[in-house]
């Protein structure tokens, strides 16, 4: 599994205006069933027409444009999206699963946001637990699950997606997850990283004093 790069230390720090902010499950959760435009409870064959349907509009948009750069990616983002919504959503295990690990998320981040108020210590170890669950989630679900989908029979055929696809897209798709993280520690309760302070005469002295001993 992909992962992303170790995150700076979590460190709290006094209230701030991110931390009053509503969290909304959409920004940096994916929401495939969103992505398809089908609700929770729909059937498979229901995911499966939603997918086709997109897919065919998709690839006729593209069609209809020179690609640049930027269209190219994009393009390459939207139909991994519409790739992984199927490979996830028309499996009933794999659907719950998907549904279960990010609601659970977005209740971690909640509690966090709560127990900050009441208790730095235990704030401390949402924190950490919370960056720990979402890297992999992000991981899981933001490029695993959408390289998975595209060597998948059935994608690939409404998709048109292959090797070549995979490789350009994999740059973009780390991007986005990249991206999905950043946009997610905005609104949290923490700064990066504090500023040590370093008594640099204590540490001098420290210095002289070594070396006289060693004389």
């Amino acid at each position: 599994m992909a992962q992303l790069p170790l995150s700076p230390r979590i460190l709290l720090t006094i209230p701030t205006a991110n931390q009053d902010t509503p969290v909304d499950p959409d920004q940096g959760y994916v929401n495939y069933f969103d992505v398809l435009d089908v609700g929770e409870s729909a059937k498979p064959g229901e995911v499966r027409k939603a997918y086709r349907q997109k897919m065919k509009n998709l690839i006729n948009d593209v069609r209809r444009v020179e690609l640049t750069a930027e269209l190219r990616s994009r393009y390459f983002l939207d139909m991994a999206k519409l790739n992984a919504a199927l490979f996830i959503l028309r499996d009933t295990s794999e659907r719950d699963a998907y549904w279960i690990e990010r609601s659970a998320l977005i209740a971690l981040e909640e509690q966090w946001r709560k127990v900050e108020k009441e208790s730095r210590d235990d704030a401390e170890t949402i924190a950490r637990e919370y960056d720990r669950r979402v890297r992999g989630w992000l991981s899981k679900y933001l490029e695993d699950m959408m390289l998975a989908a595209g060597r998948d029979k059935e994608c690939m055929e409404a998709s048109q997606w292959d090797r070549a696809h995979e490789r350009h897209a994999t740059r973009t798709l780390r991007e986005f997850r990249h991206k999905q993280y950043r946009s997610i520690l905005e609104r949290l309760p923490f700064v990066d990283v504090t500023t040590p302070v370093i008594d640099w005469d204590e540490r001098r002295q420290t210095i002289a004093s070594i070396v006289s001993s060693v004389d």
